[in-house]
């Protein structure tokens, strides 16, 4: 029986019997759908998972005409990490005008929006410099990061010192003081960069501190938009499904704990969001074809539900994607194809 080469979910180089690979992907479709209460692939759409992870190619395209945009999070310092000395307008000039990139993010080393507030003054004049040199649209990104915002870091107490001991509303308390001071941050911060010019705003890594997180992010949304009714706004999340760190937040009536990217983009999109960054996460004891066809499978759920766009969150430990900090090429190209071309995703 024909050996099939692939990758685990941390990396590593396997061969699987077909037979095998056709099971990792109706397993992998069947625990999203369990999950996220979604449907699963079609068996047509199964079959087209197999065909591309059977090619064999090193590389993997959409077919002509289905090219999609791409967006970015901290390019303007990941360049760093592939050994290429540059500061943060050579390197957006590099992605830019080697790399053909779509869009273009600016952002600071410590990617969280507290941290931005006190040196605002510093940025604005180097984003207004790299608007001169470069051409796609740019935008100013950071997270909003509630861990900041409790002690020692911060001036709230912190709900991981407090939950051990049962003091379950301290806690929560805690986590709602937190959400004011950054909703108060992200507004003051994108304020600033919306009036130097940028072309939007990327609140990245949503819900990293849980369901807590996720509430700043669509209230500062809601006041961006008030605001500046013409701010582009990218909201991306850090995980596929809202952890209840609080645990009785709510949105618009929504609880938000529990949600998954499909009932997430919904939110998104009534805060006046414009861009969702949706999140699969990938399981490392899993094979990339069971990753691949549940990342599918929730993607397709989500661009089903949005009536924005949907730009899948495709990395490391994400969208398939292996958990490893260099990314194999076929790996990255073969979940690219898939979620374009099954997920129908608006972008990458």
């Amino acid at each position: 029986m024909t050996k099939i080469r692939t990758r685990m979910g941390d990396g590593w180089t396997i061969e699987i019997d077909e037979i095998d690979l056709k099971q990792d992907l109706e397993d992998g479709t069947r625990d999203a759908a369990d999950k996220g209460g979604i449907d699963p692939l079609s068996q047509n759409e199964l079959d087209y998972l197999n065909d591309i992870c059977c090619s064999g190619s090193k590389m993997s395209g959409v077919q002509s005409g289905r090219e999609v945009v791409l967006s970015y999070d901290g390019p303007s310092f990941e360049i760093r990490r592939l050994g290429i000395l540059a500061n943060r307008q050579t390197a957006l000039q590099i992605y830019e005008r080697c790399f053909g990139a779509d869009t273009l993010e600016f952002s600071h080393i410590d990617y969280s929006y507290k941290q931005v507030k006190p040196i605002v003054h510093e940025e604005l004049p180097l984003f207004e410099q790299l608007q001169s040199l470069t051409i796609a649209p740019l935008f100013y990104g950071a997270m909003p990061n509630l861990g900041l915002y409790t002690r020692p870091d911060g001036p709230v107490a912190n709900p991981s010192e407090l939950l051990p001991l049962g003091k379950i509303q301290a806690a929560q308390q805690a986590y709602e003081e937190a959400i004011e001071m950054s909703v108060n941050d992200i507004v003051y911060v994108a304020s600033q960069f919306y009036e130097a010019g940028c072309d939007g705003i990327n609140i990245d890594t949503v819900g990293a501190a849980g369901d807590p997180d996720f509430k700043a992010a669509l209230v500062a949304t809601e006041k961006l938009k008030q605001k500046y009714p013409g701010l582009n706004i990218e909201i991306g999340m850090a995980g596929e499904f809202v952890l209840g760190m609080h645990g009785e937040l709510t949105h618009d009536g929504q609880l938000l704990a529990g949600l998954y990217p499909h009932q997430q983009v919904k939110l998104v999109e009534a805060a006046g969001g414009h861009i969702f960054g949706a999140v699969v996460n990938t399981q490392t004891n899993k094979s990339f074809p069971w990753n691949l066809a549940r990342s599918v499978t929730f993607s397709k759920a989500c661009t089903a539900a949005a009536d924005i766009a949907v730009h899948g969150n495709m990395g490391m430990g994400v969208g398939a994607l292996p958990v490893c900090e260099t990314q194999p090429a076929e790996t990255v190209s073969m979940a690219s194809k898939a979620m374009v071309e099954i997920a129908r995703l608006d972008g990458l």
